[in-house]
């Protein structure tokens, strides 16, 4: 069985293949597609947290690049991924330190997509972790 495939195509299927294979009695089998259903599920989870960190960032550098721009949409946008990156990291702990290994990279695509939403090419250099999640962008501060 194509394990990987399977992985990647459905994590339910993957799981109801295993359980096939255990009740078969193939150990050896049923090994290789729980190590690639983990593998999978890792990736998904990464995936998510890299996808809400990119969100995040891009909503934060716009705020900082267009100011006259800023909305309640783009407050509740980073409210939102905000809420959703700590959940991640509520369920997946073990992700903590991914988002330190993914900021570089998060911060670059946020970067261009800003740039690509704006037609403004931000001058940042980077966030601070106090910025992409601490500092409070609301629009009744101002």
């Amino acid at each position: 069985m194509n394990w990987k495939e399977l992985a990647m195509t459905s994590h339910y299927q993957t799981a109801v293949a295993i359980k096939n294979e255990l009740k078969q009695g193939n150990i050896e089998e049923s090994t290789t597609g729980i190590e690639e259903l983990i593998d999978a599920l890792s990736r998904s989870e990464r995936r998510a947290l890299r996808s809400q960190l990119i969100r995040l960032m891009m909503h934060i550098i716009k705020w900082q690049i267009q100011p006259e721009r800023r909305s309640r949409s783009w407050q509740s946008t980073i409210s939102n991924a905000r809420i959703e990156i700590e959940e991640i990291l509520e369920e997946e702990p073990h992700l903590e330190p991914q988002v330190y290994q993914l900021w570089e990279k998060c911060f670059k695509a946020a970067c261009q997509i800003a740039k690509d939403e704006t037609g403004i090419k931000p001058s940042l250099n980077q966030l601070t972790q106090e910025e992409v999640f601490q500092t409070k962008y609301s629009l009744d501060a101002e």
